[in-house]
């Protein structure tokens, strides 16, 4: 049976593999996954219909996110996740809750190491709250969302000072989910998220400096 291409290149954009400005060539694809080429030829048409990449000429690049692209997906991002965790205040399971716990704890060994462990660490926090909120419909769009964040090319926790920050308020939001206060989850998630959009705005501006 033949391998779906498009997780698989999916996963390289997400994981930093492919970077935006990167040319993605269907016969190298092909090669590196060990697919033949129509597979990996339908998951380039498919994530250009997305929006992940883009035509420079008759190439297709990993597509980048200009400032409004930015502020557009910061700006939706922020109130569904905010959504998120006021959903898992009321609904998540009390392992749910030690699982957030879990990983707010374990993260702290990733203080001062690499961004890139610290942002897949962030990734499967959010994602937790997204699936605690028990809402499919949510957790589709922020799919969503969190595919296009793939397009960035650097983590907000590259910049210096920001994973301490960052895990800090991730306590906090688990601190309000534990406690089953719904707006407090919101308002601790909404803050952690737009924290992030400006150390993002920062870095990009050359005002912080990254690891």
């Amino acid at each position: 049976m033949q391998k779906d291409a498009y997780p698989l290149i999916l996963e390289a954009i997400d994981a930093g593999i492919f970077k935006p400005g990167d040319r993605l060539v269907e016969s190298e694809l092909a090669e590196r996954f060990g697919v033949s080429r129509t597979p990996v030829r339908e998951a380039l048409q498919r994530l250009e219909t997305q929006s992940m990449l883009t035509r420079d000429g008759r190439s297709l690049i990993v597509a980048s996110l200009d400032h409004n692209q930015l502020a557009e997906l910061y700006a939706v991002r922020t109130e569904l996740e905010g959504l998120a965790a006021r959903l898992a205040a009321r609904h998540a399971t009390e392992e749910e809750i030690r699982v957030l716990r879990g990983m707010a704890q374990d993260d702290l060994a990733l203080l001062g190491g690499d961004p890139r462990a610290l942002s897949r660490a962030n990734k499967r926090f959010h994602k937790q709250i997204h699936l605690a909120s028990h809402n499919r419909f949510l957790v589709q769009q922020l799919d969503l969302v969190h595919r296009s964040m793939a397009l960035m090319a650097t983590t907000s926790f590259a910049a210096e000072g920001r994973d301490s920050v960052g895990l800090a308020e991730h306590d906090a939001i688990v601190s309000a989910i534990e406690a089953r206060d719904g707006e407090a989850a919101y308002q601790a998630l909404r803050g952690h998220i737009s924290k992030a959009f400006e150390t993002r705005l920062r870095i990009d501006a050359g005002e912080l400096k990254t690891r």
